[in-house]
């Protein structure tokens, strides 16, 4: 693996990691993605995934998701093709599916948890995600830490671009340096709901974004704190990511996150 800039990191807060996963790789995630959309039965109820309501918290199916394979459409496409109306799949890939499997506990993801200090990393979600020609949606900004949550913080993301993502179809954007900041919020289970708790009412930081454009085949790294977000894809071009999210072992993962696994325990890279 190439050299990794951990001073840029820790300055930014993030890394865009060029030819980081082979094109045969990306085929094979696709070409599996496919599979799985074309075996899919909606059934008469489409649970859609918003991230500007997050209605979808009071479905069981979302809840559950996290140790299954689920799908989520997007806003105003329930009456699209499946294929072209999904949002993303969720949220156990990486433990379920062979191929996810296999591709997400490639030698070079865990040696790059251990450049970045992981001792003992678990890989705790998995997604899919579409963001579909003219209607894929914007993802506002957050952090990761948001919904995935453990102390002391550990979360980090995996962003691997299985199309060429830019500013024209909904490329990842990113407040550069701002992870130094506080969690701002925490999305939690109270009770039987699932609530967002506004830890520090402080407005991001007047950074200007930046454009985290990356050709198929880059990962781009994302601290657990990094305000990023997401444009809508209006383009005519498809926008396909896979996204992993890791923690570590020796930190406490809080039994109020959204995301639980009691049927399904974590395992790391190997």
């Amino acid at each position: 693996m190439r050299a990794v800039d951990l001073d840029a990191y820790v300055r930014d807060g993030f890394l865009v990691l060029e030819d980081f996963v082979s094109q045969s790789d990306c085929d094979s995630l696709q070409t599996r993605a496919a599979e799985l959309v074309a075996r899919f039965d909606p059934g008469p109820v489409r649970t859609v995934f918003s991230a500007r309501d997050q209605g979808h918290a009071r479905d069981r199916y979302f809840r559950e998701s996290g140790q299954a394979i689920h799908f989520f459409f997007e806003e105003g496409a329930t009456d699209q093709p499946v294929s072209l109306a999904l949002n993303k799949i969720g949220h156990a890939l990486h433990d379920l599916d062979p191929v996810f499997d296999r591709i997400s506990r490639r030698p070079q993801f865990a040696a790059l948890a251990r450049i970045l200090g992981f001792e003992e990393p678990l890989l705790l979600q998995s997604m899919y995600l579409f963001k579909q020609p003219r209607i894929g949606a914007e993802v506002g900004w957050h952090q990761d830490a948001t919904y995935l949550h453990t102390q002391p913080s550990t979360v980090t993301g995996f962003w691997l671009a299985l199309d060429d993502a830019d500013r024209d179809n909904g490329c990842l954007m990113a407040l550069p340096g701002a992870h130094r900041g506080p969690l701002r919020q925490r999305f939690r289970q109270v009770g039987n709901e699932m609530v967002t708790e506004v830890l520090d009412p402080t407005p991001w930081p007047g950074i200007e974004p930046v454009a985290l454009e990356a050709r198929r085949g880059t990962l781009v790294v994302l601290h657990g704190l990094l305000p990023h977000a997401s444009a809508p894809n209006r383009s005519s071009r498809q926008r396909h990511a896979y996204a992993l999210h890791i923690v570590d072992a020796r930190a406490d993962y809080l039994p109020d996150n959204w995301l639980q696994r009691p049927g399904l325990p974590l395992r790391g890279f190997t």
